[in-house]
């Protein structure tokens, strides 16, 4: 190397200091413009589990009653498990946000009122926190009025 004034050149007379600017845009872009300091994006949030088990049996209590029927469901990007109508379920749990007392009855249609209670259970998790409730409904007629959530 040589010394040309206050300038160092290397064998090719090409200055150090266009070297460092070379090395200091290569830099730049492969590591990118963004300060070392900087923390990478969180990466986008996750949806809560929603995973349940639904039962019905013949009773007017939870205690009274045994299931006669138990059914899965898991609503998330694909509605599934052994419900008979798992997508529309998911619909009707959303609506009623995951509440079994919110459930309305279909207008315009009737039942007869012979009273033989029947008793459904929701239990697990809905949107990750913990579901545990029964409704029980005066008939079967009744509860297949509140929706396909419980008609199963």
């Amino acid at each position: 190397m040589q010394t040309e004034g206050a300038i160092l050149t290397t064998r090719k007379s090409v200055p150090i200091t266009a070297l460092s600017a070379v090395a200091v845009t290569t830099a730049a872009l492969v590591w990118g413009s963004a300060p070392a300091s900087a923390a990478p994006e969180p990466a986008a949030p996750r949806h809560a589990p929603t995973a349940l088990v639904l039962t019905v049996g013949r009773g007017e209590t939870v205690e009274a009653t045994s299931p006669d029927r138990a059914v899965t469901l898991t609503c998330g990007y694909a509605p599934a498990g052994t419900h008979p109508t798992p997508a529309a379920a998911c619909d009707a749990l959303q609506t009623s946000r995951g509440e079994l007392a919110a459930l309305t009855p279909a207008s315009g249609q009737f039942c007869t009122f012979i009273y033989l209670p029947v008793t459904v259970t929701l239990q697990g998790s809905w949107r990750g926190h913990r579901v545990d409730e029964a409704r029980t409904f005066a008939n079967n007629c009744v509860k297949d009025l509140h929706g396909p959530l419980v008609r199963f």
